[in-house]
């Protein structure tokens, strides 16, 4: 149990992670800041915190638990206006989806304080963002990643494994840059393709009439592109390198199926679709659902 969550971003993930602590009766009280006092009083009033609090800072003072839910750009900011206050009992966690940078600016500004921030990426979100959509179920069954360093403390790290075991997440570790190389992979590069094929159909004067056309394949392929810009913005671009590698290594795969179809090899262009299509039809999300 939990005295009190200081929670810094009242939006969909950390709402959602504040209603599920309260549901599970591991909280006694949350007090929230967001960057809009509309929010943190929307927040509020539907229940998510129970006191709004002016500052970062003093969403913090008292705390015992602290979530900062911002996009990954402002973390350093947001742990900047914190760090004066923090103590070496409470548990400090992030939700990015990147993490090398967001390591890097808590062991510039927390210093000694470093030891009780775990970072942790719950592979959970909606493309409809806002306090509106929190929901208590939304890490249940999903994976959160937490990437500890060399100076985290044993101690808070069992914590944070277990207070999202305790609303119903599948927790694993990994090490920061393994962490970025492998989401650039498997969620930051697709949601650059789903980006660029929505600009590419819009780009065409004859846009609507293509969209009009659109059946379940490209619903499904495009729907990640309906997500927030600003925070994809911060996300793409804080792990430019690793995702520019991905880039590069699927422009080769797509170029191999250019080259098979300008040439009319039907023979390559099937081996190419048959070795996709056998590796997707034998994949398995390992646990929880997918990320979106």
């Amino acid at each position: 149990m939990f005295e009190q969550l200081g929670l810094i971003g009242c939006g969909l993930m950390g709402g959602s992670f504040a209603l599920a602590l309260k549901r599970a009766g591991l909280v006694r009280r949350v007090v929230g800041y967001s960057k809009s006092p509309s929010t943190t009083e929307r927040a509020r009033q539907l229940g998510v915190i129970d006191v709004e609090a002016p500052s970062a800072l003093l969403a913090v003072s008292g705390a015992d638990l602290v979530l900062i839910a911002v996009p990954v750009a402002a973390t350093e900011a947001t742990l900047k206006a914190i760090r004066h206050i923090l103590t070496p009992e409470m548990l400090i966690m992030d939700v990015g989806s990147t993490k090398a940078g967001v390591v890097q600016a808590a062991r510039e500004v927390l210093r000694e304080q470093v030891g009780s921030f775990v970072p942790a990426h719950p592979i959970a979100g909606l493309e409809r963002g806002g306090i509106e959509n929190a929901d208590p179920d939304l890490y249940r069954d999903r994976q959160v990643i937490l990437t500890p360093i060399e100076r985290t403390r044993t101690h808070q790290l069992q914590r944070a494994h277990a207070v999202w075991k305790a609303i119903g997440s599948h927790v694993s570790e990994m090490s920061p840059d393994a962490h970025d190389a492998a989401f650039a992979a498997v969620s930051h590069l697709p949601h650059v393709l789903a980006f660029a094929l929505m600009n590419g159909i819009l780009g065409q004067a004859q846009a609507a009439q293509l969209l009009s056309l659109g059946g379940p394949g490209f619903r499904d392929f495009t729907r990640i592109a309906a997500s927030d810009p600003k925070v994809w913005r911060d996300i793409l671009l804080t792990n430019r390198s690793e995702l520019l590698r991905q880039a590069q290594a699927f422009r080769g795969a797509l170029e191999a199926f250019e080259q098979a179809i300008a040439a009319g090899d039907g023979e390559t262009l099937e081996k190419l679709i048959g070795t996709a299509s056998q590796a997707r039809a034998h994949w398995r999300i390992s646990s929880g659902k997918p990320h979106f």
